[in-house]
């Protein structure tokens, strides 16, 4: 009997209990490690410290305690949180390893129900909170589902213009002694194939973000498969309708096929159907310093992505994963890499970029919102003076070790147009720097910006 009562009582306390899954997105170099390393940092000290003044159920005391807790998909690699912190708490500091492949970590956090029928049976409940972390290139293959190879080429070859096509040398002359009419020769395709995945690692390497087939780049357990090993023909210069079905030509066609349908399909019809929220991080700042083209890259991409995560009746993508998503935030990440009082610059030039998608979320009833933050602090704001005037600045250790104050620029507020980029004859227009998170204490948690208020956005309804 007691035995009973007491199974009785643990299913009891497991109904009152309730679950969330968190996609943690963005394109490359967006923070992806930084954010998830922090998020669990900061809930795991909500019982000790005070660091969530805009998160409501930490600041009101109702979070009783969080702790890590074993996952359930056991197939999936758990995050790197411990060797994460050990990079953070080095000397001298160091940022995470970035995501390679797919990671998951798991979060019981207990907190006082105060609203509800729920509390009227228990006062207290456990949200389990799993986050979801995979690279940003993959995010990129989404838009792939939608469209044929032909299709798919010529975006791929429209897209050679500019340093592009400079980058794309080696894998167009490479592909100029190519027959693909006739039968296909493995060897031969893989080599092009190689040169054609050189080609995405510069544009990569270039700060350029729309790189897909995203696992070309970051291939995970795919590294070195035949599934890889195809590339985008230029249907303007030949046709193809007549190409043998053993010819290279098709070949290529039925690699790519198959890409979609057990890579880029898979992976998202596993993961993405079982997502509650979303949180998709953007770098605003390299690209600006980079130039237009690189700047104009990462335009093109988040278009892309808007256009794929519009979650309407008739889309694809809700008829592939039924996702039940329903609240989608986009952050712009590193704030701390500018002053202060250019946040609110950074924070409406993001909301330019997304802004089409924005209505049309709104419209299916999907919360959106957009902030900047900074998941772990690296630079200190304030002043200094020059020629008798007090000037903002941001002081902080660069990544060669030296220490540096600057005033980066100012962040325009729309999206930059021609005079924006004329506007230091050449020179950048931006000065961003890249510095090493600030030193932290292990028993205190990450210093950030306006994580708090993400996390209050993102599961602030669920505690």
């Amino acid at each position: 009997m007691k035995k009973l009562n007491q199974e009785m009582n643990d299913l009891f306390h497991r109904s009152m209990d309730s679950h969330l899954r968190l996609a943690v997105t963005g394109l490359s170099r967006a923070g992806k490690t930084a954010f998830i390393t922090s998020l669990v940092n900061q809930l795991l000290h909500t019982s000790t410290h005070d660091n969530l003044p805009l998160f409501a159920a930490a600041r009101d005391k109702r979070i009783i305690g969080a702790r890590r807790v074993p996952q359930d998909n056991l197939m999936v690699p758990r995050f790197a949180y411990d060797e994460a912190m050990d990079s953070l708490n080095g000397s001298p500091t160091a940022w995470p390893e970035p995501t390679r492949d797919v990671s998951e970590i798991r979060l019981a956090i207990k907190f006082k129900r105060t609203k509800g029928a729920r509390r009227l049976i228990s006062k207290e409940s456990t949200l389990y909170l799993d986050i979801v972390d995979y690279p940003g290139e993959w995010l990129l293959d989404l838009p792939l589902l939608s469209l044929s190879f032909e299709e798919w080429s010529a975006k791929q070859i429209e897209l050679l213009k500019g340093d592009r096509k400079q980058y794309a040398q080696d894998w167009l002359q490479e592909n100029e002694s190519v027959d693909l009419m006739v039968e296909g020769n493995e060897k031969l395709l893989a080599n092009v194939s190689a040169r054609f995945t050189d080609y995405l690692h510069r544009c990569k390497e270039a700060g350029l973000h729309w790189v897909q087939p995203g696992r070309f780049v970051l291939p995970g357990e795919l590294e070195g498969a035949p599934v890889l090993q195809f590339y985008p023909v230029d249907h303007s210069k030949q046709t193809y309708e007549n190409a043998d079905k053993h010819s290279g030509y098709s070949l290529l066609k039925q690699r790519y096929e198959e890409y979609k349908k057990n890579v880029v399909k898979a992976f998202y019809k596993q993961h993405f159907s079982t997502f509650d929220r979303q949180i998709i991080l953007v770098d605003c700042l390299q690209p600006l310093n980079v130039g237009p083209e690189a700047f104009n890259d990462m335009k093109m991409a988040i278009d892309q992505l808007m256009d794929s995560f519009k979650y309407g009746k008739s889309n694809f993508l809700r008829r592939l994963f039924s996702p039940k998503i329903d609240r989608l935030l986009f952050a712009a990440t590193k704030v701390d890499h500018v002053t202060p009082e250019q946040h609110t610059n950074l924070l409406s030039l993001l909301q330019q970029m997304v802004h089409p998608a924005w209505q049309h979320t709104s419209f299916e009833g999907i919360e959106m919102q957009c902030m900047g933050i900074a998941s772990i602090k690296a630079t200190d704001a304030g002043f200094v003076n020059s020629q008798d005037k007090s000037i903002p600045a941001i002081q902080g250790i660069k990544l060669d070790g030296n220490e540096l104050t600057i005033y980066p620029g100012e962040v325009p507020r729309k999206l930059p147009q021609r005079e924006f980029w004329e506007a230091f004859d050449g020179k950048p227009a931006f000065e961003f720097h890249s510095f090493l998170p600030k030193p932290n204490p292990s028993d205190e948690p990450c210093a950030h910006i306006r994580l708090d208020k993400a996390l209050e956005f993102l599961i602030g309804d669920k505690v």
